[in-house]
């Protein structure tokens, strides 16, 4: 399985933090899959950038972004990613907001959006450590099955 991982932040962008979200992002799916490749990118909230690093990442299986999510003006990582897809997975954006929920009633202002391109599947989590922990967590169980979905290969 191929995932990129996108982190979308200006500061970690210019160096003013580390990037722990992406890293526990991929920390977490290399301890559950024997067999992963995994890219990680950092890019601004700027909607060019990001559009460019998606069409970029095509080639992957998941795309799982971290950042952008809430709403501050420069939180664009939704909205980009909805117009950039071609079919909503809405099941996965209500449970990971549903199950974030669980640990903290801010969860209803996460604005994440999951959806496919191509046979890429396009995921937005939020961008702090605890909430992509829970993200990762909830989305692995579904992983395998997607891809094989995806390609003709299940169900």
């Amino acid at each position: 399985m191929k995932v990129t991982v996108i982190t979308v932040s200006d500061r970690a962008f210019k160096g003013i933090y580390e990037d722990l979200s992406g890293s526990a992002i991929e920390k977490i799916l290399k301890q559950h899959f024997d067999n992963i490749e995994i890219s990680k990118i950092i890019v601004p909230d700027e909607e060019k950038q990001l559009l460019e690093v998606l069409d970029n990442s095509l080639k992957s299986d998941f795309v799982i972004t971290t950042g952008g999510t809430g709403l501050s003006e420069r939180d664009i990582t939704p909205d980009v990613c909805e117009k950039y897809c071609d079919k909503a997975l809405s099941g996965i954006a209500e449970i990971l907001r549903a199950e974030s929920y669980k640990e903290t009633p801010n969860a209803m202002l996460s604005r994440g959006f999951a959806g496919i391109k191509n046979k890429t599947v396009v995921v937005n989590f939020p961008g702090s450590v605890k909430a992509v922990t829970l993200c990762t967590k909830t989305l692995i169980p579904i992983m395998e099955h997607t891809v094989k979905m995806l390609n003709n290969e299940a169900h």
